[in-house]
């Protein structure tokens, strides 16, 4: 899949300038990646009031820390890629069918990947009744590879300082297990990007039965808690989370799958109704006791 940021890579016949490399270790210098995250997402001065932007994206953090790309990538079979030998046509057809702006491209398969082509690339190079030669091979850029095991947080250090915004997964026989773009960590940190095409989300959960919540991730354990009377949160660690979405990661380790049932040391159930490969987004909570009933009125997004 590809991410829509095209700014951030280097021309293959071009490099930075000097200013934008000193700017660059500016930026840097006495901070990392992280810092710079959680500076911009925390209150500009004493008085500020925290927002639940910030805490969710905090939360989202943390999140990426915790989990490892294996959790957050797009399998094997689901990546678009193409062959080295795609005429220009066929490489065309494949990014105007998929909307993505860049491609991973393979050899024989996809076990052997070769780099990656960028949109741009193919339109400043051949597009504008330009008539140069077409050599797929020499508009390829580096692509980044990664173990399952590799945290989130550390490829997305590592992709913004190798100005490279997509990585494949290699298993243990050096095969291709999957992908993963900097979109993808991005949305682990501050929720899903949308644009003006979305859909606004409605309420943020209902209620289904007496004692059962269906929520979406996102909302916020606090309110949950107060509504509901009852304490979601058991130890100190839990303090740390502000969404129920992020207290199921916590309590998994990992993105778990829809139909997965986790259950609280308080007695409370949270049915996994809706995810993905990468993010939850639906929940079903039930409080002890409760084994679920017909929905009642009401909606979540």
């Amino acid at each position: 899949m590809g991410s829509s940021n095209d700014g951030p890579d280097q021309t293959p016949d071009a490099s930075d300038s000097q200013a934008e490399a000193a700017s660059s270790s500016n930026e840097g210098a006495g901070r990392g990646f992280f810092g710079r995250i959680i500076s911009a997402f925390s209150p500009g001065g004493a008085d500020a009031a925290e927002t639940r932007e910030q805490r969710a994206a905090l939360s989202g953090l943390a999140a990426l820390q915790r989990l490892s790309v294996d959790d957050v990538a797009i399998p094997k079979a689901e990546i678009i890629a193409v062959p080295v030998t795609a005429e220009l046509s066929e490489l065309v057809a494949v990014f105007r069918a998929h909307g993505f702006s860049r491609l991973p491209v393979y050899d024989d398969s996809l076990d052997q990947p070769l780099g990656l082509v960028l949109l741009k690339d193919i339109a400043l190079n051949h597009g504008f009744d330009q008539t140069k030669p077409y050599d797929l091979k020499a508009l390829l850029r580096p692509i980044l590879y990664a173990p399952p095991s590799m945290p989130g947080a550390v490829l997305l250090q590592k992709m913004q300082k190798d100005r490279v915004h997509m990585a494949l997964i290699i298993d243990e026989y050096g095969g291709v297990d999957g992908l993963v773009t900097i979109e993808d960590l991005i949305e682990t940190v501050i929720g899903e990007i949308e644009d003006e095409h979305d859909e606004v989300a409605g309420h943020l959960w209902k209620e289904e039965a007496p004692g059962v919540l269906l929520a979406q991730s996102t909302a916020e354990l606090e309110d949950l808690e107060t509504a509901l009377n009852f304490r979601l949160r058991s130890g100190a660690e839990d303090e740390e989370i502000d969404t129920i979405g992020g207290l199921v990661f916590l309590r998994t380790g990992h993105v778990p799958s829809k139909g997965e049932v986790i259950a609280l040391e308080n007695g409370a159930t949270i049915e996994v109704v809706d995810a993905d490969v990468r993010r939850i987004k639906r929940l079903r909570l039930r409080l002890p006791g409760q084994t679920g009933a017909e929905a009642m009125t009401g909606r979540a997004g």
